[in-house]
C-alpha cells in the first residue's frame, strides 16, 4: 500500500507541476500579446501639412486619421498654412511630444531641412509625403509629378497641333511643383508651343486669380491658347479671372490634382478647364504611413515611391471616381 500511495502522490505532483507550467506559459503568451498590442496602440504619429484650405490636403488628412484608427495608432495633424516658421515649430513640438514618427508635407523642401535634422538627431524618423524634403528624411512617397506635367503637355500638343502660346502658372518652391513644371516644359521642347508668361500662383485660388488677371492685362485677347496651372485651385482661380475679363472661349486650362472642386467646375456648361492630372492623396498618405512603420521595424525602404497619376478630361470625366 505504501508503494501504491507513493506512486499516486508522485502522479499528483507531476500533474500539479504540469498545470503550473501551462499557466505560466499561457501567462507569458498573454503578456507578450498584450505587449504587442500595446506597442501598436502606443504608436504616435505627427503629420504636418502645407495647409487645410486645399481639398487635396483635407483628403489626405481624413485618410491619415482613418488609417491610424485601423492601425490602432494615435495621429496628430497640424496645418502649417504655407508658413515655413510655423511648420518648423510644429516639428519641434512633435519632438517635444515624443512622437514615434513624423510625416512631413513640406512648405519649403529646402527650408525645412533644419527641423528635419532636429528630428533625426532625436531619433525620430521623418517620411516626406507629396513633396520631398532635405535634412535627412527616411523616404518620400509622392505622386509621379513629372508625369503630371508630361500628360498636360501631351494633351496640349495634340489639341493645339504642336503650336501655340501657353501660360504656365507656377507654385511654391517644393519638389512636386518643380517636377510638374519640368515635365511640362521638357515635353513641349521641340514643338512650336511657346511659354509667353510664367508666374507663381502660390498654389491657391486667390493668388491664381490675381496672377491670371495680371497676365491677361499684359497679353491682348487672342494671344493665349492654353494655360497650365500647377494645381486645381490655381486652375479654378485662372478660370474665374478669364470669365471676369470676358475672354471665355479664347483659351483652356489644364491643372493638377483631380479635386472634387475641379470636377464640379468641369461639369459646368462652358467650363474652360479642359483637364487635370489626377492624384490619389488617400493612397499616398497610407503608403507613407506604411513606409514609416517599416522604418520603425528596422526594415529598409525605397528612397522614393512614386504613385502614377491619370489625366482626367471632359471626355472621360464621367468615369472618374475622384477622391
Amino acid at each position: 500500500m505504501k508503494k501504491n500511495l507513493s506512486v499516486i502522490l508522485v502522479g499528483i505532483l507531476l500533474l500539479f507541476m504540469a498545470a503550473c507550467s501551462t499557466n505560466e506559459t499561457s501567462g507569458e503568451q498573454n503578456e507578450s500579446a498584450a505587449n504587442e498590442g500595446s506597442e501598436q496602440k502606443d504608436l504616435k504619429i505627427g503629420l504636418t501639412l502645407n495647409n487645410l484650405a486645399n481639398p487635396f490636403f483635407v483628403s489626405m488628412s481624413e485618410a491619415a486619421e482613418e488609417y491610424a484608427d485601423e492601425l490602432g495608432a494615435e495621429i496628430v495633424v497640424q496645418a502649417a498654412d504655407a508658413d515655413l516658421a510655423k511648420q518648423t515649430s510644429q516639428i519641434e513640438d512633435f519632438i517635444t511630444q515624443g512622437v514615434d514618427l513624423i510625416l512631413l508635407n513640406a512648405v519649403d523642401s529646402e527650408g525645412i531641412a533644419g527641423a528635419v535634422a532636429q528630428a533625426d538627431a532625436a531619433g525620430i524618423p521623418v517620411v516626406s509625403v507629396d513633396v520631398g524634403a532635405d535634412g535627412g528624411i527616411e523616404g518620400t512617397v509622392t505622386s509621379d509629378n513629372y508625369q503630371a506635367g508630361v500628360l498636360a503637355a501631351e494633351y496640349m500638343i495634340e489639341d493645339l497641333g504642336g503650336e501655340g502660346n501657353v501660360v504656365v502658372i507656377d507654385g511654391p518652391p517644393v519638389t512636386a511643383v518643380k517636377d510638374r513644371i519640368a515635365g511640362f516644359e521638357d515635353t513641349i521642347e521641340g514643338s512650336d508651343i511657346e511659354v509667353i508668361a510664367k508666374q507663381n500662383g502660390e498654389g491657391n485660388r486667390e493668388k491664381g486669380l490675381q496672377v491670371m488677371e495680371s497676365i491677361l492685362q499684359a497679353n491682348e485677347p487672342g494671344t493665349i491658347d492654353a494655360v497650365f496651372a500647377n494645381n486645381d485651385p490655381v486652375a479654378i482661380g485662372a478660370e474665374i479671372a478669364q470669365h471676369q475679363a470676358d475672354r471665355q472661349g479664347e483659351f483652356y486650362i489644364v491643372g493638377v490634382d483631380g479635386s472634387p472642386d475641379v470636377v464640379e467646375a468641369m461639369n459646368k456648361e462652358g467650363s474652360s478647364i479642359a483637364g487635370t492630372s489626377a492624384q490619389h492623396p488617400d493612397e499616398m498618405i497610407k503608403e507613407a504611413m506604411d513606409v514609416g512603420i517599416q522604418v520603425l521595424d528596422g526594415e529598409s525602404v525605397e528612397e522614393v515611391i512614386k504613385i502614377p497619376v491619370d489625366l482626367v478630361t471632359q471626355d472621360n470625366l464621367d468615369s472618374y471616381e475622384g477622391w
